[in-house]
């Protein structure tokens, strides 16, 4: 298997006057779960398309376990892919659609298959034009875990399942990983990134705003830190490097944010008799949301 399962160089699409992507370079390795996030318009879509070769680029780019993704055929032996909307054919069962897949895919394993369906509570008996949105989305995500491919691309892979099998994909996805699978995760559900990515990509308008492991992504954005005290007088964190918006809560207790290493703050409450001390990381959806809305504040 590839060291790189995915990798993209200065990767653009323009339609008309309108940039889709701009200039997009990513390396995603064999093994890894990479998350790909951004609202709505971002360049998700565009990417994924120019990703499985239905989209040609303007600019740049991309390739699937070192093949070039325009060479559609046999880059397409190597992924498997759950698209934001699955479209089953509506005469056939599950059963039977699970079947044609395994018979046209880059291999299956069919025992893990039969667990899969078992764990999605998925009745294969049924014709697909039965299917809700949900069994739909469960009949392609079987398809894609049961597959021996090296890379998975999942676009909102998630939509329609309810909490119960939301737990199951995230055990799948880390059982794809652990097998030595790459999954390419694009979503909007921050939760479920946050749950099962190693990394991720956040897109804005196009464009690459920041690629880091989660852990890095909270260290850049600031924790919220509380702290009840019996000392007298309150402590002083005024030139404490990294705290902000200092806030006396209440008489022993007060609030305020920190970035970076939390060891300078600790110092300066060493004297002030703390009885409790509470550090609340922020979710990657409010890191996520930081980058949009300092966006929205520069305009």
């Amino acid at each position: 298997m590839n060291d790189l399962a995915l990798r993209t160089v200065n990767l653009t699409k323009r339609y008309g006057r309108v940039t889709a992507l701009d200039d997009l370079s990513l390396e995603v390795p064999a093994g890894e779960v990479f998350g790909f996030l951004g609202p709505n318009g971002a360049g998700k879509s565009t990417t994924i398309r120019m990703l499985l070769g239905q989209a040609r680029p303007t600019a740049g780019r991309a390739w699937v376990l070192g093949t070039d993704a325009a060479d559609v055929a046999r880059a397409h032996r190597q992924l498997a892919y759950v698209p934001a909307d699955v479209a089953l054919w509506p005469q056939l069962t599950g059963a039977e659609i699970l079947h044609l897949q395994a018979a046209t895919g880059p291999g299956t394993d069919l025992a893990y298959r039969d667990e899969l369906v078992e764990r999605f509570a998925l009745d294969t008996a049924k014709a697909a034009r039965t299917y809700s949105t949900g069994n739909r989305q469960k009949v392609a995500l079987v398809a894609a875990f049961a597959t021996r491919a090296p890379l998975l691309v999942l676009d909102e892979p998630t939509s329609g399942l309810d909490p119960l099998m939301e737990r199951e994909f995230r055990t799948a996805v880390a059982q794809a990983r652990d097998r030595g699978q790459a999954v390419f995760l694009s979503s909007h559900q921050l939760a479920e990134v946050e749950a099962v990515c190693d990394r991720v990509a956040i897109l804005r308008a196009g464009r690459l705003v920041e690629v880091a492991t989660i852990e890095h992504l909270r260290g850049l954005h600031r924790a919220e830190v509380t702290v009840s005290y019996t000392g007298a007088p309150p402590p002083d964190l005024d030139a404490v490097p990294g705290v902000a918006a200092f806030e006396q809560v209440s008489p022993g207790r007060l609030r305020f944010s920190l970035v970076g290493a939390p060891a300078p703050a600790l110092r300066a409450l060493a004297a002030a008799e703390v009885t409790a001390l509470a550090i609340r990381e922020p979710t990657l959806e409010e890191i996520f949301l930081d980058y949009y809305g300092a966006v929205e504040i520069n305009r």
